[in-house]
């Protein structure tokens, strides 16, 4: 075994030598016209872009760096650095990013300083389901894998397109790894549909090939965004060519959105259904040009526009990704992926496009085989069974037979481009199947309350659905049109924007009733069973129906999407039309916990294998109206919560201020009581919880209120005042205590200060050890009930609160808070065991920190019968985590309170034992007898 120092040596050596030849590498690398640089220069790139000299004073430019930017590139290779599986959610991203541009004494090359990341990131399936109102979004979750990232100098050739540059990269996910690379690059010069890809390679040049830090080669492609792009094509002769649109229906334009077809397309990526015909048994309908079989058959595609000139003319990209890929990104991968230029049709209002496949990109890639052709455009009226905001076909123009033939697609989604589009118009179509459903729900007069206005944001909603099992589900609903006006998404302000003309042979008012179109979104746990196949994770369903503004009651007719996780179905097999949606909302005004609840149920037969079992829904999402009350009130209990901490600190003033003037009733006071009070605000501040107001960051006050400031700034001021109150009751304390220390005749008080002790610990104990079992009581009910009880289980709380149920630990601090209000009992023992004289308390003290305690149970009695079950969701003052309240509580709290200061009164002023019967008022007791001295003797 070596000696400890022989080990560190060695240590400090390598450090030290690992050290010196990264620094070197790092300045040779950053120095082009040092001499060691050159040598590896030359050995490295000097065949790609010969080897130029740059002047000492060249300044640096950023003329042409974002040309050669490169934001998301593909890369294939690396092993063993990285992955080479090819599952669909292996997502590979290479990016290229020039620092700095020199010129150098040969025209046309550039020193280039520049950084390349390659990622290789792993795409995972939808975790949970997001709240964010008014729009319920999913959240997919990303593994990482892997990342290379270098630094490298070199050159440029303007004239070639070529970089050739080397530097030392870094991978790995703790201990990092150095390796040395060196990348060749070339960008296209006169940039067309043939020639629009930068290709390269990135290797490793160690010496020793088996080392740990050798990889094999890696094959990079990405898109050119070259201003100099040649459309090839789309020619003037033929723009308007060979461009069927599909269909004869009507069109809306690009004028709609008041911009140029560049506007609605540039740089957005959008993923599009793909939608089958029954020929596609029998002939192939895979744009990819796969073998045929529905099963074999990419379910979506996806668009990325990449440039658009001339306000008019597009290239894109058309990805046909596995029906696995669940990313965000666009899935680039030159095997799944067309390269397309085309046109905006201003006559026909429509796109038209011709795509290119990607060959031979394992070897030499090149673009060819442009038989394929494309149009999309925006159908001006929607309908339940059409409620795509684009449509689009995409066929090839070879005849059935030839190699690369497949029959048309379909395909249709939404363009994010398209959003705010004016003019689009929505066609009701099962509004008399609704009426005779649903008969005189949709049409009753009402009983006088008052409901949410059809066209007001409160139609939008988070909400939970449950199956007869009682397994739920989280999900979301949202008006898309109601009467002839459209959703915007927005939750306030004006929510509904008109459109341009009306169908009235199709939206007329029936009486009471409004025409709506919903949209109903949820998502499946695992263990969720919704229909016969149980393969569905997310369930999308769009309906239509009418809305009764008297009665609050919703009643639709819905569609539902098959096509989940990927599947393939033909274009007549992917809507399940025989649902029934009903939905009733609560009154503006509503109390005692009322909340939005509804059904969803299949109009199917049991052994139809898209029958589900009726699903119950409900929501606790709040009305605007309520909202604003909710802030009200939280502002006006913030005032409450300041003073009542401000008169905390008054009267504990007060009483120091008869404590010095009174200072022999010092030891009379008890001492437990002023440790119950010192603590109560103590602990709060130490374990950095909020003393009597509790901010809840994750609860509803932050979806409602535009900022937390204001929250926050009270809540330091309530802290400072609590301090002070802590502050000035310890100083009590203190006092107490010292006067105790002072006589050695006190020592009857501290044996009257033990039996208060005695008495109260066990009574105490005896409290919390019922608190827990009623704890314990609670969570198995919970347990052992189904979940969809909201309001008598799951949220079991006072009066219907749809709160969780408390932890142990808030139940204790409840149980705290009731000790508190019940400060006064020690003082009332002690001084019935001491047989106290005088008034050792003031009476504002004691009365005022009671009245302090019991208001806010008062106030919580009065929120309970005044006010909406909504205003009680978010406690500040009177906060249910803080003390117990109910109305029982609110009563039995404040009596005891004011009994308990009733009794401090009597015993100060009739004696410490006026409240016993009079046999236990008297006390044996030394008689005083004069002392006889020597003078009388």
């Amino acid at each position: 075994m070596k000696p400890p120092m022989e080990f560190s040596s060695n240590s400090l050596f390598f450090f030290f030598t690992f050290f010196i030849f990264f620094f070197f590498f790092s300045f040779v690398a950053s120095n082009p016209s040092d001499s060691s640089f050159k040598t590896t220069y030359y050995h490295l790139c000097n065949d790609v872009v010969p080897a130029s000299t740059t002047p000492p004073h060249a300044e640096t430019s950023f003329d042409f760096a974002e040309s050669l930017r490169i934001m998301s590139g593909y890369f294939s290779g690396g092993d063993p650095i990285f992955n080479k599986s090819a599952d669909e959610n292996i997502s590979n991203r290479f990016s290229f990013h020039v620092t700095s541009v020199r010129r150098t004494t040969t025209d046309g090359v550039h020193e280039l300083q520049a950084k390349v990341t390659i990622k290789q990131d792993k795409v995972g399936s939808d975790r949970s389901l997001v709240r964010f109102y008014p729009e319920a979004r999913v959240s997919h979750w990303v593994r990482f894998t892997q990342r290379l990232k270098v630094s490298l100098t070199s050159f440029w050739s303007q004239s070639s397109g070529k970089i050739c540059m080397f530097g030392i990269g870094t991978y790995g996910m703790k201990n990092m790894q150095n390796v040395n690379v060196v990348l060749k690059l070339r960008f296209p010069s006169n940039v067309t549909i043939f020639d629009s890809f930068i290709t390269g390679t990135l290797e490793s040049f160690d010496e020793m090939k088996n080392s740990l830090n050798h990889f094999e080669p890696v094959s990079i492609m990405a898109l050119s965004h070259s201003s100099n792009y040649n459309f090839t094509m789309i020619g003037k002769e033929n723009e308007n060519g060979n461009c069927v649109a599909g269909s004869n229906e009507e069109r809306l334009s690009h004028r709609n959105l008041n911009r140029d077809a560049c506007s609605v397309f540039l740089r957005h990526t959008d993923k599009f259904q793909l939608d089958y015909g029954s020929q596609c048994n029998n002939v192939s309908c895979n744009p990819l040009g796969g073998a045929g079989g529905v099963k074999n058959l990419p379910a979506f595609t996806h668009f990325y526009s990449a440039r658009c000139v001339e306000r008019r003319k597009i290239q894109m990209l058309l990805a046909f990704p596995d029906s696995l890929y669940s990313g965000y990104e666009f899935p680039f991968r030159p095997n799944t992926t067309l390269i397309s230029e085309g046109v905006w049709d201003e006559k026909e209002n429509r796109f038209c496009g011709v795509a290119c496949r990607i060959l031979n990109f394992t070897e030499t890639p090149y673009v060819g085989n442009c038989s394929i052709k494309f149009t999309l455009w925006f159908p001006s009226v929607l309908s339940l069974r059409n409620r795509s905001t684009v449509l689009g076909r995409i066929w090839s123009d070879k005849v059935v037979g030839e190699s690369g033939y497949f029959s048309s697609i379909g395909f249709e989604g939404s363009w994010i481009g398209s959003r705010g589009l004016s003019g689009l118009q929505y066609k009701y179509t099962e509004i008399d199947r609704v009426r005779k459903s649903c008969g005189e729900k949709v049409t009753a007069s009402g009983k006088g309350k008052k409901y949410p206005d059809g066209y007001s944001s409160d139609t939008s909603f988070s909400m939970s659905v449950t199956n007869s099992k009682g397994q739920v589900a989280q999900g979301y609903s949202s008006p898309l049109f109601v009467g002839d006006r459209r959703y915007n998404g927005q939750p306030y302000g004006v929510p509904f924007v008109p459109t341009n003309g009306n169908l009235k042979a199709h939206s007329s008012q029936y009486n009471n009733s409004l025409n709506v179109s919903y949209m109903i979104k949820f998502k499946l746990s695992p263990d969720f069973k919704f229909d016969s196949e149980g393969s569905a994770t997310k369930v999308k369903i769009i309906a239509e129906g009418l809305y009764n503004r008297n009665t609050g009651v919703m009643c639709l007719v819905g569609c539902r999407d098959l096509r989940t996780n990927g599947k393939i179905l033909l274009k007549n097999e992917s809507l399940d039309c025989e649902i029934m949606v009903n939905i009733q909302f609560p009154p503006l005004n509503a109390k005692g916990g009322e909340f939005i609840k509804g059904t969803i149920e299949s109009m199917r037969q049991k052994a139809d294998p898209y029958y589900f079992e009726p699903l119950q829904l409900s929501s606790y999402s709040l009305y605007r109206n309520q909202v604003d009350a909710s802030i009200w009130r939280m502002d006006f209990e913030i005032i409450m919560v300041l003073i009542s901490n401000t008169l905390s600190c008054v009267f504990v003033g007060l009483q120091l201020l008869h404590v010095k003037k009174h200072t022999e009733v010092l030891p009379r006071i008890s001492i437990v009581m002023l440790l119950v009070i010192t603590l109560g605000h103590m602990i709060p501040l130490v374990l950095n919880f909020e003393a009597l107001f509790k901010v809840n960051h994750n609860g509803v006050q932050n979806v409602f209120l535009g900022s937390e400031g204001w929250l926050e700034v009270n809540e330091v001021v309530v802290r400072m005042v609590t301090m002070v109150a802590f502050l000035l009751e310890l100083r009590l304390l203190q006092l107490t205590w010292s006067s105790r220390q002072s006589e050695e005749s006190q020592t009857g008080l501290w044996a009257s200060e033990k039996w208060v002790l005695y008495m109260t610990l066990p009574l105490y104990f005896g409290g919390g050890l019922t608190a827990w079992f009623v704890h314990i009581w609670k969570d198995s009910r919970r347990k052992s009930s189904r979940p969809f009880h909201l309001s008598r289980h799951r949220f079991r709380f006072p009066r219907g609160h749809p709160y969780p149920l408390p932890s142990l630990w808030e139940d204790f601090k409840s149980y705290a808070g009731l000790l508190l209000d019940g400060f006064l009992l020690p003082q009332t023992l002690f001084n019935i065991v001491s047989n106290s004289e005088g008034k050792a308390l003031a009476s504002s003290f004691y009365f005022g920190t009671t009245v302090v305690r019991i208001m806010p149970h008062a106030y919580d009695l009065f929120r309970a019968h005044s006010s909406a079950w909504y205003l009680n969701i978010s406690s500040i003052y009177a906060d249910h985590r803080m003390d117990f309240y109910s109305t029982a509580w609110d009563i039995i709290i404040p009596i005891g309170g004011l009994s308990f200061a009733v009794l401090i009164y009597l015993q100060q002023r009739f004696g410490s034992r006026c409240i016993l019967p009079k046999r236990f008022r008297k006390t044996s007791a030394y008689e005083k007898v004069p002392v006889i001295g020597n003078d009388d003797l």
